[in-house]
């Protein structure tokens, strides 16, 4: 049975963090509120967590995982990113994209695209989010909150406890965030190409 953690949203209580951390920490997974959409969300190490998270979106291995990172130095530790691009990144962070990039040897291998190496990347404008992120003190593995053939993501919290209730170990509920996932930017080959439109504005990448 999934714990529900009602989190308020502009300051988000310690409590309900550090509780949803320690969840984490015990390899739990967790859904919770972004800046674009609701997420599932665990410990990068976390094996079992990438095998729920699969099973309960039914993705297949060429799905790119996305790390939800604190800030840009974080973001860094993680994926290869040359001059060119860590302009058109950092002019674009926080925010709703998330970006395709070439993984470096700190992303187990599940994570990765199969061929391409490659990895989502992220860093979220939400205040939620921020806290249980520097709180984690390291990011999250994510996926978007989609579930099997439909539509749009789920978007209130009491709805996400009802029927994931048995698959999740928590749910943080800060109000609604939203139906839009991110715009999706592959830089994996060196230039922008959105291969996602969502709630981030294309323009800059086009």
């Amino acid at each position: 049975m999934a714990k529900y953690l009602d989190v308020h949203p502009v300051n988000p209580q310690k409590r309900a963090i550090d509780q949803a951390v320690r969840i984490l920490q015990e390899d739990g997974l967790i859904a919770y509120p972004t800046d674009s959409c609701y997420a599932l969300g665990c410990r990068l190490g976390n094996k079992d967590g990438i095998d729920r998270i699969r099973e309960i979106r039914k993705l297949d291995d060429k799905h790119h995982f996305t790390l939800m990172c604190e800030n840009f130095a974080q973001l860094g530790q993680f994926v290869v990113v040359d001059n060119a691009v860590f302009r058109a990144v950092k002019a674009s962070t926080p925010g709703n994209y998330t970006f395709i990039l070439p993984a470096t040897k700190e992303v187990p291998r599940r994570m990765m695209h199969p061929k391409k190496k490659t990895v989502g990347a992220r860093i979220p404008d939400h205040v939620v989010t921020q806290a249980l992120l520097q709180a984690m003190g390291e990011p999250l593995l994510t996926s978007t909150l989609l579930l099997p053939d439909e539509a749009e993501p789920l978007i209130d919290g009491w709805e996400i406890k009802e029927r994931l209730d048995h698959v999740v170990d928590a749910v943080i509920d800060s109000g609604e965030c939203g139906t839009t996932p991110t715009t999706v930017v592959d830089f994996s080959s060196g230039e922008a190409e959105i291969i996602r439109y969502g709630a981030g504005d294309p323009e800059r990448f086009e």
